[in-house]
C-alpha cells in the first residue's frame, strides 16, 4: 500500500495567493476601461475626424486633467473605506482665493498653487479630524462641509467674479501652455498620479491605508494607526483639491463662486467607475484616473456628436450602476474561491 504525503503549504502562502487574486481581478477591471476608453476615442474619430485632431487632442487632455486630479485624492479616501463630498466645494473656494491673490497684480504662479495648496489642506483637516478623531460618519461631515464651504464663498464674492483679465500671464500660461505639445495641465496631473500612486504601493504608511480599508478591526489589532492614517488621508485629498482649485483658476482665468458645484458627485463616479471599492480597501490611483478620463471623454464625444448633454448625466449614472454592481458580484465571487481555496489549503495540510 503507497502513502502519499502532501506537504503543507508554507506559511502565508494562502494570503499571497488571495492577494494575488484580487490585484488580477482589479487589473483585469482596469485593462477593460483603457479598453472602453480606447474604442470610445476610435469610435468618436471615425464619425468625425477633427475629434482626434491637434486642438482636439489638447483640450481632451486639458478637460481630464483637473478630474484626474480630483479622483486621485478621493481614492486615496475611498481606499480607506470614507468619502470626500466637499471636494468640489474646495475647488471652488480655492479657485476664487487665489483668484483674488492675483487680481490686477503680477503673483508668481508658485505662490498662487501654494496658496491653493494650502486652502486645501486646511479644508482637509477640518474633515479628517472630525472624521477620524471626532468619529462622525465621514458622509456627514463632507456633507455639512461641502455647503459650509460653499457659504463662505458665496459671502465672500457677493456675486462678483474674478475676469482672464485680470490673473496675471504667467499664471494663465500655466493651464494653456505646453511643451513638445503636452500641456502643462496635464503634465502636472501625470506627476500627481505617479507621485500618489508610488506612495500607495512603496510606502507602509500608504499600504496601511489599503489595511483600513479592508478590515479596520484587524488593522487595529496589528497596531495600524488608523486615526492618524484617516486624518493624512483626507489632509492629501484636500491638498490635491485645493491644488485642483488654483489650476483651475489658470485653467479658465475667469472664476465665479460656484466653480466646481456638483463635481464631488462625478469625482465619486470616476473612482467607483474606476475600480476602487466604494466600500474601500480595494483599487488604485491609476484606476481613478482612468474613471475620470472615460467620463469627460464621453463628455467631448456626445459634444462632437451633437448629442443631447442630458445623455451625459444619463451615461454617467448607468456606468456608476454597473460599476457597483459588478464589485457587488466580483466580491460574491471572489469570497466562494478564497473560501475554497483555504478548505483545499486546509485539507492538505
Amino acid at each position: 500500500m503507497t502513502t502519499t504525503l502532501q506537504t503543507p503549504a508554507p506559511p502565508g502562502a494562502s494570503e499571497r495567493s488571495s492577494r494575488s487574486l484580487v490585484d488580477t481581478v482589479f487589473r483585469a477591471r482596469e485593462i477593460s476601461i483603457a479598453g472602453a476608453l480606447v474604442l470610445l476615442v476610435l469610435g468618436t474619430w471615425l464619425t468625425n475626424h477633427r475629434f482626434l485632431s491637434e486642438q482636439g487632442t489638447k483640450d481632451l487632455m486639458l478637460n481630464a486633467s483637473i478630474l484626474v486630479l480630483l479622483a486621485v485624492g478621493q481614492s486615496v479616501v475611498v481606499i480607506t473605506r470614507n468619502i470626500d463630498l466637499s471636494v468640489g466645494s474646495v475647488v471652488g473656494l480655492s479657485a476664487f482665493a487665489c483668484g483674488t491673490f492675483v487680481s490686477d497684480t503680477d503673483r508668481n504662479a508658485v505662490l498662487v498653487l501654494l496658496l491653493g495648496m494650502g486652502i486645501g489642506a486646511v479644508c482637509g483637516l477640518v474633515n479628517g479630524f472630525l472624521v477620524s478623531f471626532g468619529r462622525v460618519p465621514a458622509l456627514v461631515v463632507t456633507l455639512g462641509t461641502l455647503y459650509i464651504i460653499q457659504g463662505i464663498d458665496h459671502w465672500w464674492a457677493h456675486g462678483e467674479q474674478i475676469n482672464a483679465s485680470e490673473v496675471p500671464e504667467g499664471v494663465l500660461d500655466l493651464g494653456s501652455g505646453s511643451v513638445i505639445g503636452l500641456p502643462y495641465l496635464s503634465l502636472i496631473a501625470a506627476a500627481v498620479l505617479v507621485a500618489v500612486a508610488y506612495y500607495l504601493r512603496s510606502y507602509r504608511s500608504g499600504r496601511e491605508l489599503y489595511a483600513i480599508g479592508s478590515n479596520p478591526d484587524a488593522a487595529r489589532l496589528a497596531g495600524v494607526p488608523i486615526r492618524r492614517r484617516v486624518l493624512t488621508a483626507y489632509v492629501l485629498c484636500g491638498t490635491i483639491a485645493g491644488f485642483a482649485g488654483a489650476l483651475w483658476l489658470a485653467r479658465f482665468g475667469t472664476v465665479v463662486a460656484d466653480n466646481a458645484h456638483g463635481w464631488e458627485l462625478t469625482v465619486v463616479s470616476a473612482v467607483v467607475v474606476g475600480g476602487v471599492a466604494i466600500v474601500g480597501g480595494v483599487g488604485t490611483v491609476w484606476g481613478a484616473a482612468l474613471g475620470a478620463m472615460l467620463l469627460t471623454t464621453i463628455g467631448s464625444a456626445l459634444v462632437v456628436l451633437k448629442v443631447d448633454p442630458f445623455w451625459e448625466d444619463a451615461i454617467t449614472g448607468a456606468l456608476l450602476l454597473a460599476a457597483i454592481t459588478a464589485d457587488r458580484i466580483v466580491n460574491v465571487r471572489m469570497t466562494r474561491a478564497l473560501r475554497k481555496r483555504s478548505a483545499r489549503h486546509g485539507h492538505g495540510a
